[in-house]
């Protein structure tokens, strides 16, 4: 049985073309042999049963939003039981995820619900998907396409759309795949990147370039707004030629994640690599088999986004050699990325295999 799971998030603010997406997914995966699981949106299914988000009552309002986070993971979850039990890989799309309704709440209302439900934000936004992508609202770069027609439960201004769409890109900053599609291209193409990006998650077509980020060495002269931190070690495991296996544990102030990473080349410019989220017991167990010759690499990442785009910024704590590298992925032309003004590029290292960790790791 070939129960490989992969299980993503499709968001975005309203008149993002989710709809139309769900769609294409089901249709062009489906197609290529995939068992495709499509979720339906929470809070949807709750305003036609009758809940009323605007209610002026806090205390109904809280209650709701409670039971939208508990009924988004409990189906998630049994879906995943589903998908489990299918003979062909499994693909979960869900229309919204559960950190999307933090983008609803009072900072101190999310912090009250995940406090009740003992959960925390770490785990809960980089733990329970593989990849998020969302998908830029209409009113922002394509306004002559935005209505609300489609969806009778929304109701909201281009201005309440953008101002949303923002607190929904925040909300998931931080997950180790976030990708935005934005409305630079037409609408076909719009959707085609979400079904591109979708592949590259599942290794369809790999293998495939080597360099699928851009990399540069840069300085931090101004404060960044909004980034979330976190604390990353890397270790490398003994491997045979042509490999590459590490370790990566991921998290903040004591809540770590934990994955294993293989990197096989299979040919001067191609490789496969495929990356499983592992338990804190299994990470314990393969430490055992690191390569001594190689550092464990320490950094501070701050992720954060420019100009609907999501970067990545590394700051090394070990080795200690003052370096941080800013990592951008989806930008096939390096002349289109919007650097911020509070970031200064001192070099482009990106294919210079002396700026990688696996490098870095011999120093």
């Amino acid at each position: 049985m070939n129960n490989k799971i992969t299980k993503i998030v499709l968001t975005g603010g309203p008149c993002a073309g989710k709809t139309t997406a769900l769609a294409k997914i089901i249709e062009h995966f489906t197609e290529l042999g995939f068992q495709v699981f499509a979720i339906p949106e929470v809070p949807t299914m709750f305003g036609h049963a009758g809940v009323n988000y605007l209610t002026d009552n806090k205390e109904l309002f809280y209650e709701a939003e409670k039971a939208t986070l508990r009924t988004q993971m409990e189906l998630e979850d049994l879906f995943v039981k589903m998908a489990q039990k299918c003979k062909k890989p499994s693909l979960l799309v869900c229309d919204r995820g559960v950190m999307d309704i933090s983008a609803y709440l009072a900072p101190e209302m999310w912090q009250a619900i995940l406090e009740e439900s003992e959960l925390n934000i770490v785990r809960l936004r980089d733990t329970r998907y593989d990849a998020v992508l969302h998908l830029v609202t209409a009113a922002n770069g394509a306004e002559q396409f935005y209505t609300t027609a489609n969806n009778e439960v929304r109701s909201e201004g281009v201005e309440q759309a953008i101002a949303l769409d923002n607190k929904l890109i925040q909300a998931w900053t931080g997950h180790p795949h976030l990708r935005i599609i934005d409305n630079e291209v037409d609408f076909e193409k719009k959707i085609n990147n979400v079904l591109t990006e979708i592949s590259n998650v599942l290794g369809i077509g790999l293998p495939g370039p080597i360099e699928a980020e851009r990399k540069y060495v840069v300085e931090v002269i101004g404060e960044i707004p909004n980034s979330i931190e976190s604390e990353i070690e890397q270790t490398y495991l003994l491997s045979e030629v042509g490999t590459e296996v590490r370790l990566r544990k991921r998290g903040w102030q004591g809540i770590y994640t934990y994955f294993q990473t293989t990197k096989k080349q299979v040919s001067a410019t191609e490789r496969i690599e495929t990356e499983r989220q592992i338990s804190p017991v299994q990470y314990v167990s393969l430490m055992q088999q690191r390569d001594h010759s190689r550092k464990t690499i320490r950094k501070i990442r701050k992720n954060f986004v420019w100009e609907k785009q999501y970067f990545e910024l590394d700051s090394y704590i070990e080795p200690d050699i003052n370096l941080h590298i800013l990592e951008i992925e989806g930008v096939t032309d390096p002349d289109a990325i919007n650097f911020p003004p509070f970031i200064k590029v001192v070099k482009d290292v990106t294919g210079n295999y002396e700026y990688y960790n696996s490098s870095l790791a011999k120093k």
